[in-house]
């Protein structure tokens, strides 16, 4: 049997409605569907649930992240380990699947070798009609490139721990799962003979540095060059130094949202301070962490520069872009796991985090 695995973070309920009904009109129903929420707002989760009440093949898993970074390698893991059924598929919200897809994925499947499927890309116009499969009409075609909806041996995928948990943001996570199942020794394998899957226009807002969502403008471009280390190195086994697939206790998420800290920080933009913290959150154990870093004034920035033109001791502050990059690489290298709130306010130019060790 096979578990289809769906990730999801605040995606427009109509495209994950004309997702889970083209799952609805498989003409095979033996398959586990689990549909994975990583950090929706909480006013959206009200209108997802009524809409995922209405089909009971879905195990509903609701991960209380909002206020962190996207981790779909995570989203995906969590899955992974709940899972029982010897195939395991890593499924795109954004697709509607043809009938046909499962019945397919039944054919192929095979313990030595993994499948990922050729997407259409549908335009925006296209995106908002209400069609049966066969009559979308196609914009573009996915490349081989594209490796979002993949089908892998369970046992094989979890003898290697799974996507790797570093990969946060958008970027690599899927195509570096296939070239580590490839040195593995599985066959990686395109299919093309028909498309399967048709994508669904819609805007890339999650990625914006609008929002105060966390972001990190350079953490896609971590992302690949990690991955082609990982390719040089020939990478098979990751999430080795930390736990990987964990779920999120809601305890601890309790404690992070009506939790009175422990240790209140207020800081400044200063590299010296901002590398010391860093330092320091090594040394905090079963405590609740508020650190709240502002941008000191003008003024303050012009007496420095000033300072350092006459050769006299000076501060080294740093733009808050890369104050936020630094503590954003930190938490995902070393404290992933641990129930957070991130805020980034580039228009009031303060940055706020609340952490539970």
């Amino acid at each position: 049997m096979i578990t289809l695995v769906l990730t999801n973070r605040n995606r427009d309920l109509r495209i994950v409605k004309n997702c889970l009904e083209s799952l609805r009109n498989q003409t095979t129903k033996e398959f586990e569907l689990f549909f994975v929420d990583y950090g929706s707002d909480l006013d959206y989760l009200v209108g997802l649930k009524n809409l995922v009440v209405s089909y009971p093949k879905v195990h509903l898993i609701l991960c209380p992240v909002n206020g962190q970074l996207w981790n779909k390698s995570r989203a995906i893991n969590i899955a992974l380990k709940l899972t029982n059924t010897p195939y395991f598929l890593v499924g795109d919200l954004d697709l509607i699947f043809a009938p046909q897809f499962m019945s397919t994925a039944y054919k192929l499947i095979n313990s030595k070798d993994i499948y990922y499927f050729k997407y259409g890309f549908l335009s925006r116009e296209e995106s908002l009609k209400n069609k049966v499969y066969e009559e979308y009409e196609i914009d573009f075609d996915g490349n081989i490139d594209v490796a979002g909806t993949t089908l892998f041996p369970t046992e094989q995928l979890k003898d290697i721990n799974g996507y790797d948990e570093f990969y946060h943001g958008w970027g690599a996570e899927d195509v570096d799962i296939h070239i580590r199942m490839s040195n593995l020794g599985c066959r990686v394998v395109f299919y093309d003979s028909s498309i399967l899957v048709k994508h669904q226009w819609h805007p890339k807002q999650y990625r914006s540095k609008i929002s105060k969502h966390p972001f990190h403008i350079g953490l896609e471009a971590i992302n690949h060059a990690y991955m082609d280390l990982g390719k040089k190195t020939k990478r098979i086994i990751v999430n080795q130094n930390q736990s990987w697939g964990k779920m999120t206790d809601i305890e601890m998420y309790e404690k992070l949202k009506l939790g009175i800290p422990t240790v209140d920080l207020f800081l400044t933009n200063s590299l010296t301070v901002i590398s010391a913290v860093l330092a320091q959150f090594a040394n905090f154990n079963k405590e609740v962490l508020n650190l709240r870093i502002d941008e000191v004034d003008k003024l303050t920035i012009y007496k420095n520069q000033i300072k350092k033109k006459l050769n006299k001791k000076a501060i080294n502050y740093i733009e808050m872009e890369q104050v936020n990059a630094l503590i954003l690489e930190q938490i995902i290298k070393n404290y992933r796991n641990n129930p957070y709130k991130y805020i980034f306010d580039r228009d009031l130019k303060y940055i706020q985090l609340k952490m539970v060790f």
